[in-house]
């Protein structure tokens, strides 16, 4: 028995060497498809190009290798040679698929050995896992090729009716157009195509971020598969071409793709594998070389590079040169020339509030999807060149949700740090749950300890006592020792809103790392020492206050920059006067309040020369204060108060990563460091203004298409 199948195999073999139409899909279609990426040069994507002629070769072979041979023999009536020797259909189609494994496993590692002589492709970290599903969908897709051969009654049939499987799952399935670029309903239908489970399980294997265990059910339908059709293509083979099947015999195909009808219709319902289809797309856009090549260097941290260069590579910086920059195509690099531009790492806001807009809009449909307005406002911070935001004071659940999906790269937006919900004390009806109320110091700590166990990135409390001639009730301090001691054993770092000096003095007192907000008095030089020595951070918030005193004026010359008209849908603008008005009994109240910005660039001038950190915030969301270019302005404002360029920017970039305790991979231009990065023309050193004049924003690595960024699905 044993003898019979080895015997078929090694003729098999030789047979198929012969089979032109078998070689020309199974080796030389993939060949032609690696030589047309190597012409491309650089960006260093090798291992797509790897993972595009593989599941070419694994589809073509299997299809084509099995199928096609059988129809083949059938009709030059060779198979009826082997009707009267020991060998039966087991023996026939067991050989075909052990053929394919052994060409094409071989030929696997020829083109990824070629691949990273090419392109610098990686080796597959995952070695073993690779083998086996590559193995598994050379099966699986043998098999459908066995059982159409077994259907059909002619060669013209088996031609046409292979074609019909193969293109489909040659261009929809994301083998060779991404998947995330097609229309949504299209999206839907390729997940009932075979081949798509293939190629989202073969991407990440061969980038060794998976394994099979991450990909079971693909695993299953391809084993499922090549089991049913091997099964059936037995049962139902013929040995010569005179016997005719009935039409109504095709449906048996149906059973051996039933388990990738399951898998879809399972799939309209989940859509968790064109969520991944998006992940790998984009990883597969983090994962490009590119030069940036002769720009001006703010390196986050002071430093400036007059002439400089950094090469991103797989989402982080590789290499900084300094002078002249090695050539782009010996580096297997995208070449970015950035003569007479700035480079710095991308802006940080430290304090955004995405359950607002920051303009008065009276579109009914803004307010009835939440989740929509944050994917648009961290979209248009991120349009901006900011590319990471802290969140205070919005719905938890929702912010941790957005979180998890831009981090996942499902979406793109600015990396978001979830702060949650505000500590403060009850007043006109604010319980609800984007605050905090806690009564008694045990009680707070028992929120912030269900607050780190939800996964927060900080802590927000508000201490303010008033001002303007207004008094606040304010959180009584021992509770505010609690939330702090709390959060510090959590190792949560705790930013207090003030809003005057003695707030200043009480929360240092209570142990928090961030002073918030402007105050409406001057803060004495002493606070500020004090400040200075327990490492606490100052984080003014000098737009709300310019934006404050327009909005009770309504006054709109703040949304006449060009980057504001850029991020605020056109629809709006028209709505922005309307809601003016139907805000007025608002604007009443808060003209009792003077929005003074004297204070606060007299305290920020004082920080400064205090030697105390500065961290920048726009404080996005509040009333004319738009997402995204709000933080522009605030830097514009620290310049108009004396605090030099170098400094400001400072204050966005490492400063603001220090608070968030994430200053060991972004908001420095570092080796090793994320490549979230801000491209602008001109230099920002001289004139702050500069840093609106967005050239190029990369996000971990990737090159973001500001042009789509508002239109993603």
């Amino acid at each position: 028995m044993l003898h019979s199948y080895l015997t078929q195999i090694r003729m098999n073999l030789l047979l198929t060497v012969r089979n032109r139409m078998a070689l020309f899909f199974s080796f030389v279609f993939p060949l032609i498809f690696l030589m047309i990426f190597s012409l491309g040069g650089g960006g260093g994507n090798g291992q797509q190009v790897v993972n595009i002629v593989l599941g070419i070769g694994v589809l073509g072979s299997g299809l084509f290798g099995v199928g096609m041979r059988a129809v083949q023999d059938r009709e030059q009536n060779i198979l009826r040679r082997f009707k009267v020797a020991p060998i039966g259909p087991g023996e026939i189609l067991v050989s075909g698929l052990v053929t394919i494994l052994a060409l094409q496993l071989p030929n696997m590692v020829f083109l990824i050995a070629l691949a990273h002589g090419l392109f610098g492709a990686a080796w597959p970290p995952q070695p073993i896992s690779l083998l086996i599903f590559v193995g598994l969908g050379l099966l699986a897709f043998g098999s459908i090729g066995g059982i159409i051969a077994a259907l059909v009654n002619s060669m013209q049939e088996g031609i046409l009716l292979t074609q019909l499987f193969y293109f489909p799952m040659l261009f929809l399935s994301g083998t060779t157009i991404p998947i995330t670029v097609m229309p949504a309903w299209l999206q839907t239908v390729a997940q009932f195509i075979p081949m798509t489970y293939f190629t989202t399980g073969l991407q990440p294997i061969l980038r060794g971020k998976e394994t099979l265990f991450d990909n079971l059910p693909s695993v299953g339908a391809l084993a499922l598969t090549a089991a049913v059709g091997t099964f059936l293509a037995a049962k139902l083979f013929r040995w010569e071409k005179e016997e005719k099947l009935r039409p109504a015999a095709k449906l048996w195909l149906l059973a051996v793709l039933g388990p990738f009808f399951i898998l879809g219709a399972w799939q309209m319902h989940a859509k968790t594998n064109i969520a991944k289809a998006k992940v790998l797309g984009r990883d597969v856009q983090r994962s490009r070389i590119a030069l940036i090549r002769d720009a001006r260097l703010f390196l986050g941290d002071g430093t400036v590079i007059d002439q400089g260069s950094v090469l991103i590579k797989d989402g982080k910086i590789a290499e900084i040169y300094t002078g002249a920059a090695p050539d782009a195509k010996s580096l297997r690099a995208d070449l970015i020339e950035a003569a007479g531009k700035t480079l710095l790492p991308g802006l940080i806001d430290a304090n955004v509030h995405l359950n607002s807009p920051g303009i008065p809009i009276s579109d009914p449909q803004y307010f009835q999807n939440q989740d929509e307005n944050s994917d648009r406002e961290l979209a248009a911070h991120l349009f901006s060149g900011v590319t990471a935001v802290r969140s205070a004071g919005d719905q938890l659940d929702m912010v941790l949700k957005h979180r998890a999906t831009i981090a996942s790269g499902e979406r793109l937006g600015a990396e978001l740090f979830a702060v949650g919900p505000v500590f403060t004390i009850p007043f006109r009806g604010n319980e609800t749950a984007s605050v905090r109320l806690p009564k008694s110091a045990a009680e707070a700590r028992a929120q912030v300890n269900d607050l780190k166990t939800r996964g927060v990135d900080g802590i927000q409390a508000m201490l303010e006592a008033g001002g303007d001639g207004k008094v606040f009730y304010r959180l009584d301090l021992d509770i505010l020792r609690a939330i702090a001691d709390a959060a510090r054993s959590a190792n949560l770092p705790i930013v207090s809103h003030t809003g005057n000096a003695q707030d200043v003095a009480d929360a240092l007192d209570a142990g928090v790392n961030g002073i918030d907000g402007s105050t409406r008095d001057r803060i004495p030089d002493a606070t500020f020492a004090k400040m200075k020595a327990m490492g606490v951070t100052y984080v003014p918030t000098l737009t709300v206050l310019e934006a404050g005193r327009a909005y009770v004026d309504g006054r709109t010359e703040l949304l006449d920059r060009s980057l504001v008209q850029q991020v605020i849908p056109r629809k709006w603008f028209a709505q922005i006067k309307e809601g003016l008005k139907h805000d007025q009994d608002k604007r009443e109240i808060l003209r009792a309040f003077s929005f003074r910005s004297d204070f606060a660039r007299q305290n920020l001038a004082a920080a400064y020369r205090a030697g105390v950190t500065l961290v920048a915030n726009s404080g996005a969301g509040s009333e004319m204060v738009v997402h995204g270019p709000g933080i522009h302005r605030e830097l514009q404002l620290w310049v108009e108060a004396g605090i030099p360029p170098a400094a400001a920017l400072q204050g966005a970039t490492y400063n603001a990563a220090r608070l968030l305790r994430a200053d060991q991979r972004i908001g420095l231009i570092r080796k090793g460091y994320e490549a979230s990065l801000l491209l602008v023309d001109g230099n920002p050193l001289q004139d702050i203004s500069a840093t609106e004049r967005i050239s190029t924003v990369f996000f971990k690595g990737e090159r973001v298409n500001r042009a789509d960024i508002f239109d993603q699905k």
